[in-house]
Order: structure tokens, then C-alpha cells, then sequence
């Protein structure tokens, strides 16, 4: 179907981060994979280009536009790029509001120039050994001294965690108030007791560094908080979320997307028993099915798109969108791989690293089994 989401202007920014990613990604990743990590310069070099911040006011260095368009150009680029080391949609799209909308005027001036700019990488440590959808079992704790809180604890599966100049922790305030007892503080590069452990080594994303973060007697100013009050973390990132969740699903169709492109190319012109095995029923089956259920996820998509900048979107129907195309995701990788053969494994195709960056798809940002467990809760039994 022909796509009407996006206006002229997202169309010329698509170029923009195209030749941005053909000149300084496309080139480099593969090396980068076998370091496990993103040089830092690449951050700032897209921050020249205008690709963070897009919400961040004008006065601050950013746009001053809250369209989640833009943020979706970039993570479908990425994507079709092969480009999965690149931690920006955590950046843009995770922690853009954490960093915006919670914080103050003296945190804004701190942070925001460098969040637009690419010096200040972000992160956000909420996941932990013993908790992971869990958010309300976490252990890290903060325990306000005067003027500063000293935590302790321990995070892992930290999205940007090796290059992050600012990490949103997730801590207790009041171990047992449970959700009332989450606060948010930013712990910043070189704070004493802040360590990080592995970049850890994963089945896909191979450049994407995911580090275990140690936090021992950090001591934080309480001008590090994030919102006005204690106890109000858990509820922070519960409205957060949703948009998390959509970032993550824009991925996955854009993934599933370009997989099926390239699949269908490799079925015209890979050839068996004298024919091209497009020619086939069976393959014409396969990916008919595969391009009916990709075309119907890229609708309800681009529909939360809209419904997220109209300020619409609910928890539930973000959770539709990524744990179905998540799991769509993985299928039509899966089946697209089964159709190239012995080629299909070996890792100098497109469609063997996709098949492994897309894996995890279904687990961050809250499982397949935890999203579906929130639309359930909506029917109200």
C-alpha cells in the first residue's frame, strides 16, 4: 500500500540521514562489530546533522518539535542499513523524555546542549540480574544523606552502558512502598563508585555496546533527581513506555520490511532444477503471506505514529504493536532465511545478521508475554 505518513520535509531529512549513514556507518560497521562497539565520533558527527534532540527546545540547541516522525526515519534507516550498533533510538526515543520533560531549568542547561549535539551519551539502567520486566522488584537502592543520595547496586543489559556520559538509574527510595517507593537519578560519567563491567557479548547486535553497571556508595546530588518529588519513578516510566514500545515495533516492520526486499531480489535471481525458484508456488506463497501480514503491521504502525504525536497513544496499544510485529518480525526473518538456503546461514548476508539482531526484538523493552499480559488487563474481568 502507498504510505502517506510522512510530509516533505521527513522525506528530505531521509536523505539527509541516508547519505550520513552510506558515508560514515555503512563503511565501518563490520569492524565495529568485532570491537563491540560505536566510536564516540560518530555520535557527534550525527549531532551535527541535526539527528538528536528533535524535542529538545530551540534554546538548548534542538528543534523544538515534537514529531515522532522524525524519530521513526532514523530508526528505519538504521535498519535497512544493517547499521544495529548505532544506540540512537535509545537515545532519541527512550531517554528524549526523561531528559525534556522531566527535568528543570539548571538540569535542561546542564544537559540538553550536549544530549542535541552527540557529546552527552544517554542511557537508562533499569533492568537488573534478579529483575528484568519485573520494574518493580529492583534492589538498587538510594538513600537520601542531605543534600545527596547514595546508591548501591547493580544493573545489567544496559543499552549504550560502555559509551553513556549519563545513565538514568532506576532506584528505591522506599524498598517498601513498591511502586511508590521508584525514583529516577542521573548518575553521570566519572561519579566515584560508578563502575561499568562487561560489554557483553551477545547473539546479534555485535557492535551495539550493553554493559553491567556496579553502583557502589555512589554519592549523587539530589539535583540529579529526575521530577520534583521521590516515588515517582515507577509512574514516570510507566507513561514513558509506550513510546519505548513503539520505537522498538517501527524497527521491527522496517526490519521485516527490508528483508522481504532483498528475499524477493534473491528469489529472482537464484536459480533451481533450471528456473528461478521465485517461480515456484511455494516461495510465491511464502511470500505472499509474509508481504499481507508486513503491509498490515506497517498500517496499525504508522497509525500509533499518528496517535503518539496527537498525545493518543495508550500503554495497550502500544503493546499490540510490539508484540506483534516483534514476533512478526522474527517469522518473516526466519522463513526469508529458510528460502536462501545454505546461503541464508552464513553471516556475509544481509538476512543471517538481520536474523540475529532481530532475536532479542521480543524480549526488551518488556517481553512478548508482559505485553500481552497488559492488553489483557484492559478487559477488566
Amino acid at each position: 500500500m502507498e504510505r502517506d505518513l510522512f510530509d516533505e520535509e521527513h522525506l528530505l531529512f531521509r536523505e539527509t540521514v541516508r547519505e550520513f549513514l552510506a558515508r560514515e556507518v555503512v563503511p565501518h560497521h563490520a569492524r565495529w562489530e568485532k570491537e563491540g562497539i560505536v566510536p564516540r565520533e560518530v555520535w557527534k558527527q550525527a549531532g551535527e546533522l541535526g539527528m538528536f534532540g528533535f524535542s529538545v527546545p530551540e534554546e538548548y540547541g534542538g528543534a523544538g518539535v515534537k514529531d515522532f516522525r522524525y524519530n521513526a526515519v532514523i530508526v528505519e534507516e538504521i535498519i535497512r542499513h544493517g547499521a544495529s550498533g548505532l544506540g540512537f533510538s535509545l537515545h532519541n526515543d527512550v531517554m528524549a523524555p526523561y531528559v525534556v520533560d522531566l527535568t528543570n531549568d539548571e538540569q535542561k542547561q546542564r544537559w540538553l546542549p550536549g544530549f542535541v549535539s552527540g557529546e552527552l551519551i544517554t542511557a537508562i539502567a533499569m533492568s537488573e540480574p534478579g529483575a528484568g520486566s519485573d520494574l518493580q522488584g529492583i534492589r538498587t537502592t538510594a538513600v537520601r544523606e542531605g543534600d545527596h543520595y547514595v546508591i548501591n547496586g547493580q544493573k545489567t543489559f544496559i543499552t549504550n552502558g560502555i559509551n553513556a556520559d549519563l545513565v538514568v538509574v532506576v532506584t528505591k527510595t522506599d524498598p517498601a512502598a513498591r511502586a511508590r517507593g521508584t525514583t529516577l537519578i542521573v548518575v553521570e560519567r566519572g561519579t566515584e563508585g560508578f563502575q561499568r563491567g562487561r560489554n557483553l557479548d551477545k547473539v546479534g547486535m555485535k557492535a551495539q555496546d550493553t554493559a553491567e553497571l556496579f553502583f557502589e556508595n555512589v554519592r549523587v546530588p539530589v539535583a540529579n533527581r529526575l521530577g520534583p518529588n521521590e516515588g515517582e519513578g515507577f509512574f514516570q516510566l510507566m507513561h514513558n513506555l509506550p513510546q519505548e514500545r513503539l520505537s522498538i515495533a517501527v524497527a521491527a516492520v522496517a526490519s521485516a520490511e527490508s528483508v522481504l526486499e532483498q528475499t524477493v531480489e534473491y528469489c529472482r535471481s537464484r536459480q533451481a532444477f533450471g528456473r528461478n525458484i521465485g517461480s515456484f508456488q511455494n516461495t510465491r506463497f511464502v511470500l505472499a503471506e509474509l508481504a499481507t501480514e508486513t503491509d498490515i503491521a506497517r498500517t496499525y504502525v504508522d497509525t500509533c505514529i499518528r496517535a503518539l504525536n496527537a498525545g493518543k497513544l495508550t500503554a495497550v496499544d502500544a503493546a499490540k504493536a510490539k508484540w506483534w510485529t516483534t514476533e512478526l518480525q522474527n517469522k518473516v526473518i526466519d522463513r526469508c532465511l529458510q528460502l536462501h538456503g545454505g546461503y541464508g546461514y552464513m553471516t556475509e548476508y544481509p538476512v543471517a545478521r538481520a536474523w540475529l539482531d532481530s532475536r532479542v526484538q521480543t524480549i526488551y523493552g518488556g517481553t512478548t508475554e508482559i505485553m500481552k499480559e497488559i492488553i489483557g488487563r484492559s478487559f477488566d474481568f
